[in-house]
Parts: C-alpha cells; structure tokens; sequence
C-alpha cells in the first residue's frame, strides 16, 4: 500500500487554513499532514500549533514564496504520495485520498495525478475529470490545488523550478515529466473545493502570469520553434493586455517585458523533442486515452 501525505503551504490565511485541516483530518486513509507556514503574521503558526496539534508544522521565518515551500515540504515528507492541496480549498469527502492512490499503482511511469475539483464561487463546475468513467485518460498537468505527485520522481526531477517564484510552477513540472518519459493522468474521485481567497494579491498574479509562460518557453520549446512561439504568444499577450484596466495593466505590460529577458535565470535548458511538444499541445486541447 502506498503511503500518503498532505502538503498545505499557507501564508496569513489562518480561517481558510482550519477548513482545510479538518478535511485533510478527515481522510480515510492519510500518513502525514504538513503545514509549512511561510512567514504569516496573523497567527497562523499559533493557531495550528494549538488546534491541530498532530499536524507537523514548519516556519519560514522570512517567506520564501509558495512554491519554495512546497519543495521545502516535498523534501519533508516520508510518505511516496503527495497530496497538495491550497490553504483555501478543502477535501469534499474523506475517500479521495483512498480513490487517487491506485491510479499510481498502475506504472511507475506516472508522475501525477489530476484531481477532479470545483470552484464554488466561479464556474462552479467540476474540472480535471476524466472524459467517460472508464480507462486510464492521460492529461497536460494539472492544477496546483488538486494534484497529487510520486515524491520519489519529484525530488529525483528537481521538484518545481523555483525561479518561477509564483504560479506556472504545474506547466513547468508537467513538461519537464513529459520530456522524461512519464504520463500525467485524469483521476476519479469526489471533487476538491477550490475557494478562491478574496486575499489573493492580484497585482503579482498580474505580473507572473506573462512573465512565466514567457520563461517556460525559453526553457521547453523546441529550438526550430522557440522564435515563431515567442512571436506569437508575446503578440497574444500584449492583445490580451488591452481587457485589463488599472494597476494590473502595469503589472501585466512589466511581466512581459521582465519575461522577455527571463533567458537570463535558466539554469538549463531543456527542450523537448517534435515530438514530445506536440503531444503537450495535443493533450492541452483534450486528454488521451492512455494504453
């Protein structure tokens, strides 16, 4: 039986952050629960320190960003499977850590798990669902709030690219499982609920929005097609550009720009194949039934 454990990475969210606790608390099967609290300043350590007293809680004194802190918690962890979740979302029944944990039994070639989820306050449609009840239907990625990663694989690849610093961290790990052979697939459970944090700091998702999907070009595209992609997709976000008003416009036009420039903090690059780029693209526009 595989091992499990739920990963929670919070800041100055300490109310949304008890909803979650207690719907991790409540799975049936769950080896470990980790908060790591990345420098919160309303209680938030305080309060899991007193009201959830078996859940193992780290602090970043000075906060590192989100997805630092998950890799910080990745290296934690004993357990083989990851459940990551948001500090604003919760499990809505106690048998979706017991439905996803097969799904990894099935190759040692799937690298993660697409957890169906739904976000009350949007769409309110559930999402990352299979597209027929049976089969084993690989995906793109995922969503960062309902995922679930083999830790083994994770360290071993590197984990999330931190010079992302915010968002697009699951576009940069699924490219990088699909430019080493591995399968992301669509699991079947009961839903995820995503609440979407009215705390959310729009601004520097303004900013990181375009600035990181112009650094995951630089570093995944094939070369023959890295200058007609940059073209086109710089040219679909300036369009873009013109349905944002305000402060976040100027956010928005700065992650261009700093994206252009972005070649400058990769360490590597690593281009995926023809082949392996289409097949993203084919997944991107619907799953595949996998063999």
């Amino acid at each position: 039986m595989l091992t499990s454990a739920v990963v929670i990475t919070t800041k100055n969210r300490k109310d949304e952050l008890k909803v979650a606790l207690h719907s991790a608390l409540q799975q049936e099967i769950v080896d470990e629960i980790i908060v790591i609290d990345d420098g919160s300043e309303d209680g938030t350590y305080e309060m899991v320190q007193d009201s959830f007293p078996s859940v193992a809680l780290y602090r970043n004194n000075a906060s590192i960003g989100y997805i630092a802190s998950r890799n910080l918690a990745a290296r934690i962890a004993t357990a083989d499977i990851i459940f990551s979740i948001d500090d604003d979302a919760e499990f809505s029944a106690p048998d979706i850590i017991r439905s996803i944990l097969p799904f990894f039994e099935v190759d040692e070639f799937i690298a993660a798990v697409a957890i169906p989820y739904r976000e009350p306050y949007k769409e309110n449609i559930i999402l990352q669902k299979p597209p027929v009840s049976n089969g084993l239907w690989e995906t793109w990625g995922f969503i960062g709030t309902a995922h679930a990663v083999r830790r083994s694989l994770f360290i071993h690849l590197g984990g999330y690219d931190e010079a992302l610093i915010h968002q697009g961290e699951e576009t940069d790990y699924a490219l990088l499982c699909i430019n080493n052979g591995y399968s992301i697939v669509l699991g079947r459970s009961n839903e995820i609920l995503h609440y979407e944090s009215p705390k959310r700091d729009s601004l520097r998702m303004a900013y990181y929005g375009p600035r990181n999907l112009i650094y995951t070009l630089y570093k995944y595209c094939p070369s023959i097609l890295l200058l007609p992609a940059l073209t086109y997709y710089v040219a679909c976000l300036f369009l873009y550009s013109a349905r944002i008003a305000g402060n976040a416009r100027c956010q928005y036009f700065k992650g261009i720009i700093d994206g252009l420039f972005s070649f400058r903090l990769l360490k590597n690059r690593s281009a995926l194949s023809l082949a392996a780029y289409f097949r993203f693209l084919r997944l991107r526009k619907r799953p595949a039934l996998r063999s």
